[in-house]
């Protein structure tokens, strides 16, 4: 059985799938992820072929004005469209299709008859409980957060217009707009899998059938995989650190941002750990260490706790080592995400990005570190979170999809 995932986006959008990927390849499964080639060698290292998706994941640099967005957005999908039949190809019994590619994928099954599944890392559907999660972080009431739910719907269906368009053409379909295809998939109950916890957010009780909330799927790493020397000898050199990284955001951003981490670092006298990510955080002393790229999951355990962008995989991986965090949301669901680990107790107060500064990080710091009901709510949540099996459901819903 060939099972294909289709997923796009920065690297927190496709690093959960090598988790599910290589989980599913365990059990018998022949598992491809297409993407974009920039995340190649993460395929790869899960043990999964890699398949590839045409399109740049780099936001344009400056661009802020709503309008832009869209248009930037649409300009992705387009070339993501463009080779996503090719991905396909003959060679997919099941499609396993994220946020991102399930407007596409939809025409293909249609075309094909291959059957599909969501694995979601957002919560996409409108209800009552929250607005959604690219529009705002505060609930603005039941029947607004539904009816803002259904307009951000409208808003991706424009955002796709043009990439279905030329998708249907390619596949000789007749043409349907990409609003008509999402309705068809709401009647069906097209069944979509939510990667997160419930611990952060359970699922809402107007949610339609065959959509649920299962867990996470955890990034790949090798199970005899170690931290680098110098990051070790740095842990146990002292106190637990604090780590500090904004993953695949703040581009250009390094210097600005590392000068107001060390100085927030020291205020609050704590050791720390940059993690460069795209922003490249960099900082020399005794009391600082620059990184790369290193599992969460060996790290973040071993922490006092994390400063990050709540980007939905970090916000989840400090959760799940039991570490407080403090949250700087820069776009998109990050405000969301924010919200949601203050919510809990495990997180303070959201610092917005572009109000940071060394005295705000640093207060919100001496509260995560010394006020123990932080660590407390976090601890809470990982064991939450152990019970929860994110793979093993999807691997369900897989085999239910192809018994029928």
């Amino acid at each position: 059985m060939r099972i294909l995932i289709a997923a796009a986006g920065s690297r927190g959008d496709i690093a959960p799938y090598t988790g599910l990927g290589a989980e599913l390849r365990r059990v018998g499964y022949d598992v491809a992820l297409a993407t974009t080639d920039a995340f190649a060698p993460l395929v790869r290292a899960a043990g999964l072929e890699f398949r590839s998706l045409p399109a740049d994941t780099r936001a344009p640099g400056g661009v802020t004005d709503r309008r832009a967005l869209m248009r930037a957005a649409a300009t992705f999908v387009t070339e993501l469209g463009q080779g996503f039949a090719d991905a396909v190809g003959d060679r997919t019994d099941v499609l396993l299709l994220s946020t991102t590619t399930a407007p596409l994928g939809w025409h293909l099954t249609e075309a094909t008859g291959i059957p599909s599944l969501g694995v979601y890392l957002q919560p996409t559907a409108p209800t009552g409980d929250f607005p959604p999660v690219v529009t705002s972080a505060r609930s603005l009431g039941r029947l607004a957060n539904r009816a803002t739910g259904r307009f951000a719907l409208r808003m991706a269906d424009r955002v796709y217009e043009q990439a279905v368009t030329q998708l249907r053409h390619r596949l000789q379909l007749p043409p349907l707009p990409p609003s008509a295809m999402r309705r068809r998939q709401e009647q069906v109950n097209w069944p979509v899998l939510h990667g997160f916890s419930t611990a952060l957010v359970p699922r809402p009780s107007d949610w339609r059938s065959g959509l649920e909330v299962v867990g996470n799927w955890w990034p790949h790493h090798d199970a005899d995989e170690k931290l680098p020397t110098e990051l070790e000898d740095f842990l146990r050199a002292g106190p637990r650190p604090v780590l500090i990284g904004f993953g695949s955001m703040a581009s250009g951003e390094g210097e600005r941002l590392s000068e107001i981490a060390v100085r927030a670092l020291r205020r609050a006298g704590l050791r720390g750990i940059l993690q460069s990510g795209s922003a490249g955080l960099a900082a020399d002393g005794d009391d600082v260490l620059t990184i790369g790229d290193v599992p969460h999951a060996l790290l973040f355990p071993r922490l006092a706790a994390v400063v990050h962008h709540a980007g939905a995989g970090t916000s989840a991986a400090a959760l799940r080592a039991g570490v407080p965090a403090v949250t700087v949301p820069v776009t998109g669901d990050q405000p969301f995400w924010a919200g949601r680990l203050a919510a809990l107790g495990a997180a303070a107060d959201p610092i917005p990005f572009r109000s940071l500064t060394a005295e705000g990080l640093a207060d919100a710091l001496d509260h995560v570190v010394n006020q123990q009901s932080y660590a407390r709510a976090a601890a809470s949540a990982a064991q939450h979170m152990a019970t929860e099996d994110g793979a093993g459901q999807a691997l369900k819903a897989i085999q239910q999809l192809i018994c029928g």
